[in-house]
């Protein structure tokens, strides 16, 4: 019981630590790049960059096995690196948990870059600061409350993520098996127990991390 509870539990708080890593780096970054930028098709690659937020899951796990299925651009091209195929993987759980996660990242890290006062970087530009020392001694200091709770739900949706885990990974038990896709599982074959038992620990990480965005913002 304990090896069953347990194995999809560290399985899933592994796959959201390593998707919110991908997603906290490349969310400052756009999010930095899009609070100061304005160029042609702006507005479309911010569509895009949202898009996972509205699309079902299962839209989602559509499209990477489309782009990396063993058929598809990048599943091709990672079994050519790696002479393997990435669905099926621990990696294609990462992947699928980075992108639903990515625009909630995002959209705090540029709201919080947003709310800078620009002549406060422009000043430390005047000062002979490059624009690395103005990220990382100014904006990001000064928006590091959005970026915290940007990465607190980032992780959370990674954690909860089900359908486009489902479709693009599968539910390979200690291998690919989160929590989602167990819970569901375990409700189709009757261990109604074992259930509850994952039903209740995600119920008390979200309900941890949701306190800590809320002492934040506060």
């Amino acid at each position: 019981m304990a090896i069953d509870f347990w194995s999809p539990v560290k399985l899933s708080l592994g796959i959201a630590v390593a998707a919110s890593l991908f997603v906290i780096i490349s969310g400052v970054f756009l999010g930095r790049v899009m609070a100061h930028q304005n160029f042609k098709g702006k507005t479309l690659m911010e569509t895009l960059f949202l898009l996972p937020l509205v699309l079902p899951p299962t839209v989602v796990g559509f499209l990477l096995i489309v782009i990396f299925g063993r058929n598809g651009p990048g599943g091709q091209l990672v079994e050519w690196v790696f002479n393997q195929p990435l669905m099926f993987t621990w990696w294609a759980a990462v992947i699928a948990s980075a992108v639903v996660a990515f625009p909630l990242m995002y959209q705090s890290a540029k709201a919080g870059f947003e709310s800078i006062d620009a002549d406060i970087e422009n000043a430390a530009r005047v000062d002979g600061a490059n624009e690395w020392d103005v990220l990382r001694k100014i904006s990001v200091p000064l928006s590091v409350r959005a970026i915290i709770s940007g990465a607190i739900l980032s992780f959370a949706r990674a954690l909860g993520e089900f359908g486009a885990t489902l479709m693009f990974a599968g539910n390979i038990p200690g291998k690919t098996q989160t929590i989602s896709t167990a819970i569901y599982i375990a409700i189709e074959s009757g261990h109604m127990k074992l259930a509850w038992m994952w039903v209740a620990s995600v119920i008390g990480i979200s309900f941890f991390m949701l306190i800590v965005v809320n002492r934040i913002r506060t």
